[in-house]
């Protein structure tokens, strides 16, 4: 460890460590200048500040004896060496539209300058068009590469992990579009660079949206296993979802935003006032296995931190369950949870999907690597007690404490709205009969029946009627989750140093 000023530093938050020179003004400081030549090292290291934000820093050590000081650098080096887990070859993917169209610049003033201090290798693609990504990881020899990095939004996240999971499927002979197929784990990291519009994924993962942050958590080479959801429809592959898979109130905003790209990040505020108002509630009937295998549960106060040990914990549950579901071989077998009713939401996220407006996100204690969902179910209310509920998320109080509201903790469900169910019969004779009367459900507004839209982590989807499975820990990121605060951070290094001398 490097000792400087008050601060003890293990090796694994060392980012460089290179040689100094001395010009003659440093020569002639104080108690040194009666000396003829100074030897020095400089140790590049991550300053810990508030919020979880991270820095680069550099502490200069200085001595007159040559050997000895080439002797430390040395022995520092190797140590850096030993730190398997690091990239040393990155391909790197720039999103120049995403957000504020400032993802090039970003990447070329706060991040590669980082990537070269630690002498990080990058192949820069900057993409051109929608599913550039995508398609180039279906190309490229990945295998060469320790990781691939994003620089965008979550939509430039989402393009890198279908290519990459798509990849991984493909080169490993496994037929996505089987909503029962065991996929292979992708290995290969992915680092997000926040740049967007939205950084939800980040924000959950690291705990804030900066770019250095994020470019110094892949230096150190630190890995987050990730859930994955899966998504069909009729034995066909939609999408993978990491973060929310949302129908009624966030897929209605998504489709209105879609149409007012024009304004910018702000209308999403302008398509969730309207939706609010709106009020619209949809009828259908979902189907649920639960997760009996997760130590937590949604209502718990257990928060996923970093070294989570209810991930951990449901990860070899997960597999106990898996190695005795493969002797019978009938997943069939498991129990199925229905139910049917009128709903104004249905939420099921991967993870908190905390954000600086809701700082505990949708779901406070959802987990990142649980193998689990959290499905939650906003059933039918008054505008004032939905009011009430999205409020919650944005304080303390517990946002599932409503009678309108039910959150289970599940492995898989299905959806099937009541439009889809009633397929049988005419659907445009019930167009017919029911356009141009006062809707029941909300008798302020005029409407035909419809389906709503899945908001699959910010994209739409154009099926209503899905299944949904979620993949344990089926990829990782350049991440470690939220750590604790600083008070236990800094316990934390202490015990880091002590092991170590």
């Amino acid at each position: 460890c490097v000792h400087t000023e008050n601060c003890f530093v293990p090796i694994s938050e060392i980012i460089a460590v290179e040689e100094t020179e001395f010009n003659k003004k440093q020569r002639n400081i104080g108690r040194w200048q009666k000396m003829a030549k100074l030897h020095a090292f400089t140790v590049h290291y991550v300053k810990k500040a508030r919020n979880h934000r991270w820095r680069c820093s550099a502490a200069t050590f200085w001595c007159v004896d040559e050997h000895l000081c080439n002797q430390w650098t040395q022995a520092l080096k190797e140590l850096l060496e030993m730190q398997k887990s690091r990239p040393k070859q990155l391909l790197v993917y720039i999103n120049p539209y995403g957000g504020k169209r400032q993802g090039k610049r970003i990447y070329e003033q706060k991040v590669a300058p980082l990537f070269s201090l630690a002498s990080i290798s990058t192949d820069v693609v900057i993409t051109e068009h929608a599913n550039h990504a995508k398609d180039n990881l279906f190309e490229v020899n990945i295998y060469k590469y320790d990781g691939v990095v994003c620089v965008g939004g979550d939509g430039m996240f989402s393009e890198v992990m279908h290519g990459l999971i798509g990849r991984m499927q493909k080169d490993s002979g496994i037929d996505q579009n089987n909503p029962k197929a065991s996929l292979v784990q992708c290995n290969i990291r992915i680092g997000i660079i926040p740049a967007g519009s939205t950084d939800c994924i980040c924000y959950s993962t690291v705990g804030i949206s900066d770019p250095v942050t994020s470019a110094l958590h892949i230096i150190v080479g630190d890995c987050q296993p990730l859930d994955v959801s899966s998504v069909h429809h009729n034995n066909t592959f939609l999408r993978y979802s990491v973060s929310l898979l949302g129908y009624g109130f966030y897929g209605d905003i998504l489709k209105d935003s879609e149409k007012k790209r024009w304004m910018g990040p702000m209308r999403y505020d302008y398509s969730g006032f309207k939706t609010f108002l709106s009020h619209h509630c949809y009828e259908g009937t979902i189907a649920y296995q639960p997760a009996k295998h997760t130590h937590g549960s949604p209502r718990d106060k257990e928060s996923c931190r970093t070294g989570c040990y209810i991930c951990k914990q449901s990860e070899k549950q997960l597999v106990e369950q898996n190695k005795e579901r493969g002797l019978k071989h009938e997943e069939g077998e498991e129990e199925w949870k229905i139910i049917k009713g009128k709903f104004l939401a249905i939420n099921a996220v991967n993870m908190s999907c905390a954000c600086p407006r809701s700082p505990k996100g949708l779901s406070p204690a959802a987990h990142l690597a649980d193998g689990s969902a959290d499905l939650i179910l906003v059933r039918k209310c008054s505008r004032f007690d939905f009011l009430r509920y999205l409020v919650r998320h944005t304080n303390q109080d517990d946002q599932f404490d409503f009678p309108f509201v039910d959150v289970y903790r599940v492995k898989c469900f299905q959806f099937t709205s009541k439009l889809s169910e009633d397929n049988e019969s005419n659907v445009m004779d019930i167009g017919k009969k029911r356009f141009g009367q006062f809707c029941r459900d909300h008798p302020a507004c005029c409407c035909n029946i419809v389906n709503s839209t899945w908001n699959c982590d910010g994209e739409t989807l154009d099926s209503s009627a899905i299944e949904v499975r979620v993949h344990c820990q089926l990829m990782k990121l350049f991440a470690r989750g939220i750590e604790e605060d600083c008070k236990d951070e800094a316990a934390h290094s202490q015990s880091s140093i002590e092991q170590l001398l």
